[in-house]
């Protein structure tokens, strides 16, 4: 089908029935925003010297096998956590609601907020779906006023500390889909009208899963499944900045 004009997105929302049946899921890194929300978290450890050589080159070796296909997902959110054992969860919390408001609002993408209060607006059942942490998704979450969260969660003891494992099963790739798709059933989503925002590869599963398939930005594997099943794709213009649309939650910061 090709690209979509930003105008025809907003007329198909409008157009879509006003009722809470209708999902809109949105991924996080590279969909919402430029870049990717645990890189503020490395750049603060790294400033603030919490980071130690040998967990510098452990993330960079981890981050080269992960694209080179030679890591799994899995064991990368495992060996990321491990690096954080021992670090109480609240305090991991507010830290990413402070580095939300100094590193990573000005990175969302002012179209893509737009498309959320779309939804928002017509009664939708909107859900940031995504792979990172809650330290780093929450706080977009809560910016955006989106009301459901998907995503992983680090293990943690009585104490509330970091224990150096993930929450299984990990949202990543088809279980991403399948969360979604058990969140739905909880919710009375009807899949069939909903919407899935993402530019990643790894959610083709979702994608094929919802009646309303939108690539953003994406990269080549989901391009090509984009090209091969007709779905629009929206390229959005890089559009950032500090301050958020109006009715949006911008009290923070």
């Amino acid at each position: 089908m090709g690209s979509i004009a930003m105008t025809d997105v907003f007329a198909d929302i409008a157009a879509a029935p006003d009722v809470p049946e209708v999902g809109a899921f949105f991924d996080l890194d590279g969909t919402m925003l430029h870049g990717f929300t645990p890189a503020a978290h490395a750049r603060h450890r790294i400033r603030r010297r919490e980071a130690t050589i040998g967990e510098l080159l452990g993330v960079v070796e981890a981050a080269v096998r992960y694209r080179l296909g030679r890591m799994e997902f899995d064991r990368l959110m495992v060996r990321a956590a491990g690096y954080l054992r021992g670090s109480r969860l609240d305090e991991l919390e507010a830290l990413g609601e402070q580095l939300f408001h100094s590193s990573i609002r000005a990175r969302l993408h002012l179209d893509m907020t737009d498309i959320v209060r779309a939804h928002l607006d017509r009664g939708h059942t909107v859900v940031l779906s995504s792979s990172a942490l809650t330290i780093h998704a929450a706080p977009v979450a809560r910016a955006l006023n989106i009301p459901h969260l998907i995503c992983n969660h680090f293990a943690v003891d009585d104490a509330g500390r970091v224990t150096g494992g993930i929450v299984e099963p990990i949202i990543w790739g088809a279980r991403k889909a399948d969360a979604a798709t058990a969140f739905s059933a909880d919710h009375g989503v009807d899949l069939e009208l909903s919407y899935f925002y993402a530019d990643g590869d790894e959610d083709v599963a979702l994608m094929r899963a919802v009646g309303n398939p939108r690539p953003v930005n994406p990269r080549p594997g989901m391009a090509a499944a984009a090209a091969r099943s007709g779905w629009p794709v929206l390229r959005i213009n890089g559009r950032r900045g500090r301050r958020l649309r109006i009715g949006l939650n911008t009290s923070r910061g």
